[in-house]
């Protein structure tokens, strides 16, 4: 008796290790039988779905503008440097449309008017409170006869008593701020020339 109850304890023994090691072949169960829940198994969500976390489907967004990895240098081109070689560019690689008109007015009104008021002539509220702090007038002949790539240059690293604004202001609104520029100074030195025929009855 006690000889048949030891054999019948061997083989549960054996069909229980052998439960256990078919674990480790070659064939997986769909859904698999899992014993510990560990790493293996785990709650995640992919780069995009049917039930995306976001309203495009998608459980991810995109980098920020202007993000850059870790040890990757930034692409050496006229649109992120203003540099063409060793020379500024002279004109805006960004074509010049009403929308970049209006996106640069917007940041300028934003980032810059505090000191170079809203007309650019350097009258903002930082002066009037700091008259030891006085900014360019962006509309004198001097800043006039800049090239793009030098504008885009201060804006980026800073001049004199102005610090960079690479880090608040992104690429791409950089160059909108010098179309804007580029129309403040056009209509500080403005004759009616430039008025349109048809036009000109209007101005008062």
């Amino acid at each position: 008796m006690k000889f048949a109850k030891k054999t019948a304890f061997l083989l549960l023994l054996m069909l229980a290790a052998m439960f256990v090691l078919s674990a480790c072949n070659g064939i997986q169960r769909d859904p698999p039988i899992i014993v510990w829940w560990d790493m293996k198994r785990q709650p995640k969500f992919r780069t995009e779905g049917e039930t995306g976390l976001f309203a495009d489907g998608r459980n991810t967004r995109y980098p920020p503008e202007d993000t850059v990895a870790q040890g990757s240098p930034i692409e050496d081109t006229a649109f992120n440097t203003g540099m063409d070689g060793e020379m500024y560019v002279g004109k805006n690689p960004v074509p010049v449309t009403a929308a970049l008109i209006h996106q640069g007015q917007f940041r300028f009104n934003t980032y810059c008017s505090p000191c170079h008021d809203r007309t650019g002539q350097g009258k903002g509220l930082v002066p009037q409170h700091a008259p030891q702090w006085q900014p360019a007038n962006l509309t004198d002949d001097r800043i006039v006869q800049m090239a793009d790539g030098e504008i885009f240059n201060v804006i980026t690293n800073g001049r004199r008593t102005m610090p960079p604004y690479k880090y608040q202001v992104v690429t791409a609104d950089r160059w909108a701020i010098i179309a804007y520029v580029r129309v403040l100074e056009r209509a500080a030195h403005g004759t009616i020339d430039d008025v349109p025929q048809e036009q000109r009855a209007e101005l008062k």
